[in-house]
């Protein structure tokens, strides 16, 4: 996808408030997945990671990322670990450098129709099948995926791999905005500060005023409904 000649600014050193038992802390993320996929052989390795599996509103959405070689990129890491401000400064240099970059999406009804493993290996398909030129390895996060090439599931992935990292940032940039849109037009359930997560707040939002047309309506709702507080997405 083309360059949107943004610059470089509000990058900082260092993980934002990562926790002590994070993995972006037991892990360090790197290249070497990448390294030993060139040595197998590979020249074009996406990157391939997803967001949104645990909301209770909205889609889940994947992205795909291929570099040419290793950028010059420091302290790049798993987007949880990042804040809003660094992911947004990382999500414009990512797309400056990468040599493609895909970002898909799988909408609530078609997450009550498949659920939401299925759906989320759908979303990270639909984003890989976009990239140009097409890759010729997988790096996925966790998951592997009905993709004829060859790929790795790398658990933890996103705080191991840079290319998976990559791609989570991208996901993750794309969904907030979705879901800041979407809180302009159901203000009660706060979506731009919950993203859409089962905290306290929304599931009083949820009980108050109902679902909306955008809720994941399943079972598995209504269970997650009945947990104790979820943390806000930041």
């Amino acid at each position: 996808m083309p360059d949107d000649g943004t610059t470089e600014s509000g990058l900082r050193n260092g993980a934002a408030k990562a926790r002590p038992s994070s993995p972006a802390l037991r892990f360090k993320c790197g290249w070497r997945f990448e390294r030993a996929a060139r040595r197998e052989g590979a020249t074009l390795i996406a990157g391939v990671d997803e967001v949104g599996r645990g909301s209770l509103f909205g889609p889940v959405v994947a992205a795909a990322v291929i570099f040419a070689g290793e950028p010059g990129f420091r302290h790049l890491r798993d987007s949880k670990q990042l804040t809003p401000a660094e992911r947004a400064a990382w999500e414009r240099r990512i797309q400056r450098r990468a040599l493609a970059w895909a970002v898909a999406e799988l909408d609530s009804g078609r997450i009550e129709v498949m659920n939401i493993l299925q759906a989320s290996r759908r979303a990270m398909l639909a984003a890989v099948a976009q990239l140009r030129p097409s890759p010729d390895f997988l790096l996925v996060d966790a998951l592997h995926l009905d993709w004829p090439g060859p790929q790795q599931a790398i658990i933890h992935g996103d705080a191991r791999s840079a290319s998976i990292a990559a791609a989570s940032i991208l996901a993750k940039e794309h969904r907030d905005r979705l879901m800041r849109a979407w809180d302009t037009v159901y203000p009660a359930y706060r979506l731009g500060q919950n993203k859409g997560y089962a905290t306290r707040e929304h599931r009083q939002a949820i009980a108050r005023w109902g679902l909306t047309p955008l809720h994941r309506r399943s079972f598995c709702l209504t269970s997650v409904l009945e947990q104790d507080d979820a943390p806000a997405k930041s």
